[in-house]
């Protein structure tokens, strides 16, 4: 099929060359003319067989660009990859936002009105499909109204990540589309029939806006559920948060699938935090007996202030002169350089607010060699492979703070595993909470220890408490 991509991004780019990959005769269409070039693609992106990036696959493509209007003359389906952004402070990197926003769909709007223009002056119907995220009845409102009587309009949002777009565009959970035109329901139909035979799943526009974004709430729901079992495993004794989260796993009738339950950081990424920050300002429009999402990210943020409040806890208790503190990663996940609404960013900007100095270093971000070489606080913020080698060169001294249980224990340096409540315990504040410390300094050192433990905790403790005032104070002010 001759297949039309309008906008090249980091979405657009890969699902282009994914249905070149599959014969189809594909032309691509960008208003930034630095992104219709396939030399270079500048987001870390896998082949569909594992390949580390589709740079070599790009070049080798039969995948073509053309203008706007030779798009529409060529192409019998246009998919629509515009972006919908959100200002930066609603990516999830900083603490929520007492307000809340809508996404910004002037580009899309500016994009459909082209394309408009192009089909009416072509005097040809085309079947065009959007793929950007938006809120329930956005189509209805803002882009029903730009469509003319040759726009056969659909709406298709896929479900993938970014990293492997290649791979879950060809082999996806299910297809959901949008329909308000038959015929382009039944030129997809046909379309995803000679790449997969997985569900087309057909419903109406305002369901299927409803569902992407319901989809990814969902995903971030259940990255915070297993980051709270995980908490409780870490202050537990006896308990392991991935012996709980694996037999939880097995649930697959009732609880649906293991993936995303796992204890780790929180969840991040283009979509998952702006997508239940917009649904929190649908939240306050609908006037919802309760907003979910505003919960979802408050638990988020929360569950990072507590691996903020570790690091202050072990920094005090091994007595470091420095205030300086490292985290590995800035990439919202492993293997991609991606840092849009990463996790590592909020618990770099949430340690910044207790008077740290922070650095980060990602291999696949940074250019320069890692930087760290002092005996410090370090937290595992992004699971690279790179750093769960037994010889990556975390300082000798060190305490290193890992979320994901992956870095091995050494001699050199503390290794603390984040959800794993066995080993030597440090008892501390008012409640007598149990800290497990693996690895622990020597016997001469555990009195010492201990003395710190309970100095750091009750600090901990009296933060906490600060941080749930001021909480009710900006929910006061919310009310008011």
């Amino acid at each position: 099929m001759k297949v039309g991509l309008v906008g090249l991004g980091k979405l657009g780019m890969p699902v282009a060359l994914a249905l070149s990959l599959k014969g189809h005769d594909v032309m691509g269409y960008d208003v930034d003319p630095e992104r219709m070039r396939k030399d270079v693609f500048p987001y870390l992106e896998q082949g569909p067989n594992g390949e580390p990036s589709i740079e070599p696959l790009l070049r080798e493509s039969d995948l073509r660009f053309g203008s706007l209007a030779e798009v529409v003359g060529h192409a019998e389906l246009i998919f629509v990859a515009v972006q919908t952004p959100h200002d930066p402070m609603y990516e999830g990197v900083t603490r929520l936002p007492a307000e809340r926003v809508d996404f910004d769909y002037r580009y899309l709007e500016s994009a459909i009105a082209a394309l408009a223009a192009e089909i009416e002056a072509l005097g040809e119907d085309r079947v065009v499909v959007i793929i950007s995220t938006v809120l329930p009845g956005t189509i209805r409102r803002e882009i029903a109204p730009l469509v003319t009587n040759r726009m056969r309009l659909g709406y298709n949002p896929f479900f993938i990540a970014m990293g492997t777009t290649v791979s879950d565009f060809l082999d996806p959970e299910f297809v959901l589309f949008g329909t308000r035109d038959a015929e382009a329901a039944a030129t997809a139909r046909e379309l995803y029939r000679t790449i997969h035979d997985r569900p087309f799943v057909e419903t109406t526009i305002d369901n299927a806006e409803l569902i992407k974004v319901a989809y990814n709430t969902f995903i971030t729901m259940k990255v915070c559920f297993a980051n709270t079992v995980m908490e409780i495993c870490h202050k537990l004794d006896g308990c392991d948060v991935d012996q709980v989260t694996d037999a939880l796993s097995h649930a697959t009738d009732r609880l649906l699938s293991p993936k995303y339950l796992r204890g780790g950081m929180g969840d991040g990424g283009a979509c998952h935090p702006r997508d239940n920050i917009a649904l929190s300002w649908l939240a306050r429009q609908l006037d919802l007996s309760y907003d979910w999402f505003e919960g979802v990210m408050i638990a988020r943020e929360r569950q990072t202030d507590w691996l903020a409040d570790l690091v202050a806890q072990h920094h005090g208790r091994r007595g470091y002169s420095h205030q300086r503190v490292g985290i590995y990663g800035r990439a919202f996940k492993e293997a991609t350089n991606l840092t849009v609404g990463s996790p590592a960013m909020l618990l770099a900007n949430l340690l910044g607010e207790r008077g740290f100095e922070v650095e980060l270093y990602d291999p696949y971000v940074d250019s320069g060699p890692c930087p760290f070489d002092e005996a410090g606080v370090y937290v595992v913020a992004t699971k690279h492979a790179e750093f769960g080698r037994p010889d990556w060169p975390f300082p000798p001294g060190s305490v290193v703070i890992d979320p994901w249980r992956y870095v091995p224990a050494r001699a050199d340096v503390e290794v603390i595993p984040i959800g794993i409540g066995t080993g030597t315990g440090v008892a501390y504040g008012d409640a007598q909470q149990m800290v497990r410390i693996p690895n622990a300094p020597p016997a001469g050192q555990e009195a010492s220890a201990s003395q710190d433990g309970r100095r750091d905790g009750g600090q901990e403790e009296a933060a906490s408490d600060g941080r749930r005032a001021a909480g009710d104070r900006r929910a006061v002010l919310d009310e008011a």
